[in-house]
């Protein structure tokens, strides 16, 4: 699996939409046309399937900023995301057809007295073995 986007949450991020680095863009499916969204599915670290909408500006802007929308409030929320939180998203062709599947992790920030020291995964997400 090939890391699209690996991203520490910030506010924006937690409240409204995910931005998205434009050198990433080329990574996720492509925007048809003179479209500027595009929905896609993502599988989570427990097999759930997400379904994301990436927007950017009109395709005549030359600086597209794309950002998750639709479904990125509901994940957020679903995963109890908060600031300094992160997020991976990856690409994997396994498919025998050349399809491509999308999958994201999260892994929680550990606070001691305000300070960010290190991540834990996700309650449920298996590491070194142990649930």
């Amino acid at each position: 699996m090939a890391t699209i986007v690996s991203k520490r949450l910030r506010k924006t991020d937690i409240e409204k939409r995910m931005k998205i680095p434009s050198k990433s863009l080329n990574c996720f499916p492509a925007l048809s046309g003179n479209e500027h969204m595009v929905d896609f599915d993502v599988r989570d670290e427990c097999g759930r399937v997400w379904k994301f909408r990436i927007y950017t500006r009109k395709s005549n802007n030359k600086y597209r900023k794309p950002v998750l929308t639709k479904g990125w409030r509901e994940f957020v929320c679903r995963k109890e995301l908060s600031i300094d939180d992160e997020v991976e998203f990856y690409m994997d062709k396994q498919q025998a057809d050349g399809s491509v599947e999308y999958r994201v992790t999260v892994q929680k920030a550990v606070k001691v007295f305000g300070a960010v020291f290190a991540h834990k995964p996700f309650p449920g997400e298996v590491s070194n073995g142990i649930v």
